[in-house]
């Protein structure tokens, strides 16, 4: 659930449940939305699972809610939206070394292209998870680049700024991999940027280390210490910041 989230802005329910996503609240905002209709149960499933990506916890919640999903989807669309969520599960166990379901990921990404249409406003999270896949579980930076260019208009066109600030991020990854420092900058600007005007704080801490990684000092300290602030104030989400935040050590004396 990398995309979506904030496009609802006058249904109090939407709104709740962002705040609380943001806040790496996501059981607290799963509770919110309903279980017994295919929309509810789908964005249930997506919170569930975000929740084990950045926490590294709840993997059965995850697969309880997502099996819900899928057996409430109807249409092409809802059941592309579960295969989706569904991949990205399988993604995410595969990328914390729970198991390695890297068929499982490939499949339901792929059976989720075949049902959602290319126009359809799902289809740029699926791209984007797609891109995911590619670099870090195949190891093809030359596809994920592509699909990540594919999500990234298409955001833009439906103007889905949280999905955006994934985009650029991931995209000025593979910038800084080619040593396009300038580009890299600028992409990670960028997605820090909309992040704090969203109030995505989940997402602030990551885009602070990364942008940190292209500056000097004294600003890439700043960064770092600002981001370290962060995952505290979170509990130490999301866990995989944990060993790039450690404290610096302390400066030797005479």
């Amino acid at each position: 659930m990398s995309g979506t989230g904030t496009t609802a802005d006058d249904d109090p329910v939407q709104i709740a449940v962002w705040r609380l996503r943001s806040r790496a609240c996501w059981v607290d905002a799963a509770a919110l939305l309903p279980a017994d209709t295919a929309p509810g149960a789908i964005q249930r499933a997506a919170l569930l699972v975000e929740r084990c990506l950045y926490t590294e916890q709840g993997w059965q919640d995850a697969e309880d809610a997502l099996r819900t999903a899928e057996a409430l989807a109807h249409g092409d669309e809802e059941r592309g939206a579960a295969a989706c969520e569904r991949g990205y599960l399988a993604y995410a166990a595969t990328l914390h070394a729970v198991r390695d379901r890297v068929d499982e990921a490939r499949a339901a990404l792929g059976r989720a292209a075949a049902l959602i249409p290319p126009d359809a406003v799902g289809r740029a999270l699926l791209d984007f998870r797609r891109g995911l896949l590619a670099e870090n579980l195949s190891r093809s930076p030359q596809a994920a680049r592509a699909a990540y260019r594919r999500a990234h208009t298409a955001a833009a066109a439906h103007s889905d700024e949280l999905l955006l600030s994934f985009t650029w991020r991931h995209l000025a990854g593979l910038a800084l991999r080619d040593g396009e420092l300038a580009e890299a900058r600028h992409g990670f600007a960028e997605s820090l940027r909309i992040r704090e005007e969203l109030g995505y704080l989940v997402g602030t801490a990551p885009a602070l280390v990364s942008l940190a990684d292209t500056e000097t000092e004294p600003e890439a300290s700043r960064l770092r210490e600002e981001a370290r602030r962060l995952f505290r104030l979170l509990g130490g989400v999301p866990t995989w910041l944990a060993g790039q935040l450690a404290p610096p050590p302390p400066a030797a004396t005479a």
